[in-house]
């Protein structure tokens, strides 16, 4: 995450509420909540204070399936934690959460904002997939959007949310659209002040949506293995080019980041789940659990046995 630091975040208290898991991490709809999410549509926001002051202002480590969040907190500050990094917050921000990325939050007591919570089909299919590309590269990856210096530009969002949030609790006629056109608004205000912060251009836009294309797929099929070549492929561009995009916008080969999604799911699984290393190999498509710690070892310099006890330890 942008502004993060590495290292592990303080467990947060009182987050021990009930979850259905993927096998993994805490999986929610929304946090401490087991409903599933099945509507494409969904859209859900609230203030910061009324769900967390439930658990001492603290919400532990979860995810969510297909749903992009964003914390704004305009007020007082959190301790946030973003897989196995931490960084510090302040108002005014927003954090910016993809789907299926570990977080938690350990806010200041007091602290004001909002938390919106938004269904990826939502954003990126049917009706919206025009807008696509206008803020697409803002969940490209997990960020942090400092608006210290931009007092009004954070007014601006926080009046949409203001808005948002009333149209939500008191739904009149045309209300999906008109959350819809909040939402659009919230995010292209988010994306023209991550990309003043970054030095982005249009230019960019191409890139960026090619590489979010990418991403998507090997989310999709990490576990199987594909070659980098399949994935061009898939993509309709060559493998030299793909190489070249990735190198442009994260400084990784495109194999690198299917293998950093591998490494990170295998992360998660070690310190979350209590199954055999051979299990949690052939769940994420190793034939051979002797590989998988060569694979391991090899990208952290330690064996997922002794990840995985170091880890719990800490």
């Amino acid at each position: 995450m942008d502004q993060g630091v590495d290292g592990e975040v303080d467990g947060a208290a009182g987050t021990q509420a009930k979850a259905w898991t993927t096998g993994a991490v805490p999986l929610f709809a929304l946090y401490g909540e087991e409903a599933r999410v099945t509507d494409a549509e969904f859209i859900h926001i609230e203030d910061i204070e009324s769900r967390s002051r439930l658990y001492d202002w603290g919400i532990g480590s979860h995810t969510h399936r297909g749903l992009f969040q964003l914390v704004a907190v305009l007020d007082g500050g959190a301790r946030v934690q973003i897989d196995d990094r931490m960084a510090d917050v302040a108002a005014p921000c927003v954090v910016v959460v993809p789907p299926a990325v570990v977080h938690s939050f350990q806010f200041r007591p007091g602290s004001q904002g909002y938390v919106l919570t938004v269904a990826e089909v939502m954003l990126f299919d049917g009706a919206s997939a025009q807008s696509r590309p206008l803020f697409e590269a803002l969940f490209l990856s997990p960020c942090l959007i400092d608006f210290t210096d931009a007092r009004a530009a954070v007014g601006r969002v926080s009046a949409l949310l203001d808005q948002l949030m009333t149209e939500f609790r008191w739904p009149q006629v045309g209300r999906s659209a008109m959350c819809e056109w909040l939402l659009r608004g919230v995010l292209l205000l988010l994306e023209r002040q991550r990309a003043a912060a970054t030095g982005s251009n249009p230019a960019e836009r191409v890139r960026t949506d090619l590489f979010a294309r990418f991403r998507a797929l090997v989310e999709e099929r990490f576990t199987e293995h594909w070659p980098i070549p399949r994935y061009a492929d898939a993509l309709g561009i060559t493998e030299s080019r793909l190489n070249r995009l990735c190198r442009h916008l994260v400084d990784r080969s495109a194999f690198d980041v299917v293998q950093d999604r591998l490494l990170l799911e295998a992360k998660r699984r070690l310190i979350y789940i209590a199954a055999p290393v051979s299990m949690i190999a052939y769940e994420l498509g190793f034939q051979d659990p002797g590989y998988f710690n060569r694979f391991f070892k090899k990208l952290t310099g330690k064996t997922p046995a002794v990840f995985r006890r170091e880890a719990r330890a800490g």
